[in-house]
């Protein structure tokens, strides 16, 4: 267990446990009594809480009073897998193929005959039901009574798991929705209800939100049960897709708002530490051992509501995050033609790589950097683990044999290729969205992010590379540093043109403002500490999509950003209103970071040897935690701690500011 991280946190009465659980390790921050401690835990993939209670039981005391916050992959694996819940579909006769019909987007762009992954609901789980509402909320066709009768056996008959209930235009009026949802309420399973989840207009998006919620709520909803009963805590919080925390009530419920709740803890961390590092402008870079996720931050993290995953759209608000599969644990191999490749199959936590000495027999991201002496065996963890270099040995040079290069050219050619697939990944969302690479700083974070951080800085000729403390936990640790958020919308379509649309916007405004703020105090927020964000989503009459703006002065608010976006602006267009939403946030707890004493000596480095362009290089080791501020590492170097090892090739160094924060800048 490492301390490195160690923190203040302004009045804070009860102990703070942030986990986050990755593909190969799950992460445990504790906060308490002022200080943080850390630790790694090898993920249990067949059983994910079982790692989270391990690390529990290691971490906190017997009867120990603390607080758990969360960030899972039980949801997402749940939808990649494709091992949720059997769910029935109930919505509107007719409209029964909506969530196969989608938006008619070809996923192969030049293939003959394209394909899509297959719907979440089988054709005869799809139930249509007679009535029908319009866009207004006027009621169309009443809903028809024999039909409600008979849903609750029609469903029990198909023994499903979950039922999701989805009727046209229910953000506008969600009379019919609630009247399925009390002819369901017999049978007894988890209902998902768009005008509860989404009430937002988009039929197939709010459709296949609605049927993903449905999907993965009886394995979340076990899961969480599990860990609130077993782990001990007084209170559950989970981490949110959006950045915010939500309580483990809400997130049993709504599981769909945790699909990327991991990844979004990271990128809160990622901006927390830049910015006490004296950056706004961040690339947020964190390498775990199964994928690599980037995201772009220019003064805040960006949310953005056309996210899916696995092919099934998901319209909540998410943290706009790029996902490659290269990690740690990414597998090489020759393709048919012979070409190396490397991921998107990663050996994961189990057998894992093969210096782990668990069983592992291919060749990963992790064995290379063993092999080249950049991640040195006897400092895993620490020093509480040891690395199995020479088992690496045998299948580098069946690797080697096929690409026709000595092993260590293979293992420095597997690094180029998931450095390659990790630049692209931060070219998707910088240079294609029309941000120079240049104006920003690098940060990397996970387990191995700091060892490929200064070559991806080079490739992309960024400003610099940040490396935080105790990177390989930086995703817990922004569990911790992210508020508490309720977010409501509603679909409107108001026009800037009618005479009325400013008091009804005010009236939905405040509605909504009310609901998500009486949320919040049900779930035991502080009032006082409350914040409320109102914003508009709005669009020129006639345009397809919409531009998220602040609610005052919302229309001369989006010609400007119309105008900044585009290049232009339609005045004398009328702007409509389509979605209001509401935003109310409870900050965190402040952590205090004590400054690091100034250096009044060299740092203490070890010799050591590494490979690098192809030559064996004399270089240097040093732990991080005997490095002080003004400390200046020279490359190459390899800067060792608990949770990640720091790659400094040759021509770059490393200064590290006073909160302890590497800086790894290229000789000028």
């Amino acid at each position: 267990m490492s301390d490195a991280m160690s923190r203040a946190a302004a009045g804070a009465s009860t102990a703070v446990l942030a986990v986050d659980t990755g593909g190969t390790f799950t992460d445990l921050v504790l906060l308490k009594d002022g200080a943080m401690r850390t630790l790694k835990v090898p993920s249990t993939p067949a059983d994910p809480a079982q790692a989270v209670l391990d690390g529990v039981r290691r971490v906190m005391a017997d009867g120990e009073r603390f607080v758990l916050l969360h960030g899972s992959t039980v949801a997402t694996n749940a939808l990649l897998e494709r091992r949720g819940a059997r769910v029935v579909l109930v919505t509107n006769a007719g409209f029964e193929d909506i969530i196969e019909i989608g938006r008619q987007n070809r996923p192969q762009l030049y293939a003959l005959v394209g394909h899509r992954p297959p719907p979440l609901v089988a054709r005869e789980d799809r139930l249509g039901v007679p009535g029908r509402l319009g866009p207004r909320g006027e009621e169309v066709e009443p809903l028809d009574p024999t039909a409600l009768e008979a849903l609750a056996t029609l469903v029990e008959e198909r023994h499903a798991e979950a039922v999701a209930v989805c009727l046209l235009h229910a953000y506008a009026n969600p009379g019919h929705e609630r009247a399925v949802a009390d002819a369901l309420a017999p049978t007894g399973l988890p209902l998902s209800v768009s005008s509860e989840l989404l009430p937002e207009f988009r039929e197939y998006e709010r459709t296949s939100t609605t049927v993903v919620n449905a999907y993965v709520a009886p394995i979340m909803s076990r899961y969480l049960g599990r860990l609130s009963d077993e782990s001990g805590a007084a209170r559950v919080t989970i981490m949110g897709s959006n950045g915010g925390a939500i309580p483990v009530r809400r997130a049993r419920r709504e599981p769909v708002h945790t699909v990327l709740s991991g990844p979004a803890g990271g990128v809160v961390g990622a901006l927390t530490w830049a910015r006490r590092a004296g950056y706004e402008r961040v690339l947020s870079f964190d390498m775990g051992g199964t994928s690599t996720d980037v995201s772009l931050c220019p003064g805040q993290p960006l949310r953005t509501r056309e996210f899916d995953i696995d092919g099934q759209p998901v319209a909540v608000p998410v943290i706009d995050i790029h996902t490659v599969g290269a990690g740690g644990g990414s597998l090489a191999r020759l393709d048919a033609g012979g070409a190396l490749r490397v991921g998107p199959q990663s050996a994961g936590a189990s057998p894992g790589p093969i210096s782990y000495g668990l069983g592992g027999t291919g060749v990963t991201v992790t064995d290379a950097h063993v092999w080249l002496g950049r991640l040195p065996a006897d400092a895993f963890l620490g020093g509480e683990g040891r690395l199995d270099r020479e088992a690496v040995q045998g299948p580098l040079a069946a690797l080697s044999r096929g690409l026709g290069r000595s092993p260590e050219e293979a293992a420095e050619g597997v690094l180029a290729v998931a450095d390659a697939a990790m630049e692209r990944a931060l070219r998707v969302i910088s240079v294609e969205r029309g941000y120079d690479p240049a104006d920003f700083a690098v940060l990397a974070f996970g387990g191995a992010g700091a060892l490929h951080v200064a070559e991806l800085t080079r490739r992309l000729g960024a400003a610099r590379a940040l490396v935080p403390p105790d990177p390989g936990l930086l995703s817990a640790y922004g569990m911790l540093a992210s508020p508490v958020t309720r977010e409501v919308s509603r679909t409107v379509l108001l026009s800037s043109e009618e005479e009325e649309s400013d008091g009804l916007m005010a009236d939905v405004f405040s509605e909504l403002g009310e609901q998500a703020r009486h949320e919040m105090l049900d779930e035991g927020a502080d009032e006082a500490s409350l914040a409320v964000e109102l914003s508009v989503d709005a669009r020129y009459r006639g345009q397809s999509f919409e531009l998220r703006v602040g609610s005052e002065g919302w229309v001369e608010r989006f010609h400007a950003l119309h105008e900044e976006r585009y290049g232009y602006r339609r005045s004398t267009t009328p702007v409509e209103a389509v979605t209001l939403r509401a935003v109310v946030t409870a900050p965190p707890a402040t952590l205090e970071v004590p400054e690091l004493p100034a250096a009044k000596a060299p740092p203490t480095l070890q010799a050591a040897k590494v490979v690098y362009g192809g030559r064996s290089l004399e270089s240097s080791r040093v732990w991080r935690r005997d490095l002080a501020a003004g400390h200046v590492v020279e490359g190459p170097s390899v800067i060792q701690e608990y949770s990640a090892t720091t790659w400094v090739p040759p021509d770059w160094r490393a200064e590290v500011d006073r909160w302890g924060c590497l800086h790894l800048l290229r000789a000028r």
